[in-house]
């Protein structure tokens, strides 16, 4: 593992979380797919409820598309979601 990613994805983590800023739906679902990608890998459970939510069907359809991504290319490209739509412009 990488130690300098790891600790440079858990400030992202914190910015993003911290955030008030509001994000248009498609970036949101990005920072989601990212995020789980980076922490879970291809680790996807699926919900025993039949009545899935469809805003959950469009979480895991999201998640999903990241699954040739390492953990390592997925924290990456969420700390480039993070500089670009949530660090301040200099």
């Amino acid at each position: 593992m990488n130690k300098d990613l790891n600790i440079k994805f858990e400030k992202a983590y914190i910015i993003a979380s911290e955030t008030t800023h509001k994000l248009p739906p498609d970036i949101m679902l990005k920072f989601y797919a990212y995020y789980k990608q980076a922490t879970k890998g291809n680790d996807y459970k699926q919900s025993k409820n039949d009545n899935v939510e469809l805003r959950n069907a469009f979480k895991l359809n999201a998640w999903l598309q990241l699954n040739h991504l390492s953990e390592d290319e997925a924290k990456q490209h969420y700390i480039k979601l993070v500089n670009k739509h949530l660090k301040p412009k200099k």
